[in-house]
């Protein structure tokens, strides 16, 4: 089979295609301004200029070198850096530099604030905290301060075998703020220990509507989380887009591949950081003093029927109980206010929620 192109023949196609790129990727928005002033210098008059952009003369000249200096770019306008050519290099003494190593080496976990106070009690040297936080970031980029390996033991073999441990860059939320219902849900995992064994509830809550769901299982495992997942989105009255979760290891692997597959957005809290999480939090302490803490007997003994009476808590607590932060109504009457949605119209949902409680699957 030939192929044949449309464009092959049509001169110069290349060319502006290559320009077209140039332009869209390479001109800022600044450098279009600074054009457009250039333009209306060469138009009015430098005064007139110097007046309606509030812009000095040598500013001008300098636009206009530049440009010239360019070839008539406009690429030659965008901003250039404003850091200084020859910058300075953080001189450290040799035997400061020795002195941090060998402690590192010694006590590896040898903070900037100690290191700080040994220094001025050794080799009377007065560093404040953040320049010996800088000096260690020096050392650690030439390599020169010692990394801890860690080592798994395998019971078969009797060998230490090196982690090999990939680190992920994780979205975080930031300045993120949800507009509407299914734009972020946070999810959790409460523990119990009852008698030497644990339980665990996976729990989740919409921060715009305070539409919420749990469930119950043996393990924290994310083969779990993922379904619970799924019999969350199974009796969601809304399409989820964004979730927000801790750095769990029941989040990980089939959790993540399954939220990826599915197009939705996950964040994570910063390490240490549960206040992020406050609105699952606060769910977290009402599932527990309003239902749990009174369903251990089940929760250890029968997992099940927990999970059926959970069910029945939540069809309450989502279409009954009155919510402060909703103005004292439902999650669901919220959500059919801001909706335009009718009771017949979610009857659907509450239904499904049912068949979820009748068909209870564990892991």
């Amino acid at each position: 089979m030939r192929i044949f192109s449309k464009i092959k023949g049509i001169k110069g196609f290349v060319s502006v295609y290559n320009r077209v790129l140039r332009f869209r990727y390479m001109i800022k928005q600044e450098a279009q301004r600074r054009a457009r002033i250039l333009t209306f210098w060469q138009n009015y008059g430098l005064e007139a200029t110097m007046e309606a952009f509030n812009i000095k003369e040598r500013t001008l000249y300098y636009w206009k070198a530049s440009l010239k200096a360019g070839k008539g770019k406009l690429e030659s306008l965008n901003p250039k850096s404003k850091s200084p050519i020859n910058k300075r290099k953080r001189i450290i003494p040799e035997t400061i530099k020795e002195y941090i190593i060998n402690q590192r080496n010694e006590h590896y976990r040898l903070g900037k604030e100690k290191l700080a106070t040994l220094l001025e009690e050794d080799k009377q040297v007065y560093y404040s905290f953040s320049k010996v936080g800088r000096i260690l970031n020096d050392l650690k980029k030439e390599g020169l301060l010692r990394k801890p390996t860690k080592l798994s033991f395998y019971g078969k073999t009797g060998r230490l075998i090196k982690r090999n441990i990939k680190k992920r860059k994780k979205l975080r939320i930031k300045d993120y703020k949800p507009q509407r219902q299914g734009d972020l849900l946070q999810l959790d995992t409460v523990v119990y220990f009852l008698n030497g064994i644990r339980r665990y509830i996976v729990t989740a809550i919409d921060l715009k509507s305070d539409f919420s769901f749990a469930f119950g299982y043996n393990t924290p495992s994310s083969l779990n989380t993922k379904d619970f997942f799924q019999k969350l989105q199974s009796v969601c009255p809304f399409k989820i887009r964004r979730i927000q979760t801790d750095n769990g290891s029941e989040f990980e692997k089939y959790f993540r591949e399954y939220i990826t597959n599915q197009n939705i957005v996950h964040f994570h809290n910063y390490p240490k950081c549960p206040k992020m999480n406050a609105y699952i939090e606060r769910f977290n302490r009402t599932i527990q003093e309003e239902f749990a803490n009174w369903q251990t007997h089940l929760l250890l003994e029968d997992l099940n029927q927990f999970n059926r009476k959970l069910m029945d808590y939540l069809i309450w607590y989502n279409t009954k109980r009155p919510h402060h932060s909703l103005g004292l109504i439902s999650p669901m009457k919220y959500i059919m206010i801001n909706s335009n949605l009718t009771a017949l119209d979610c009857n659907m949902w509450w239904t499904n929620t049912f068949l979820l409680q009748k068909n209870t699957t564990l892991l």
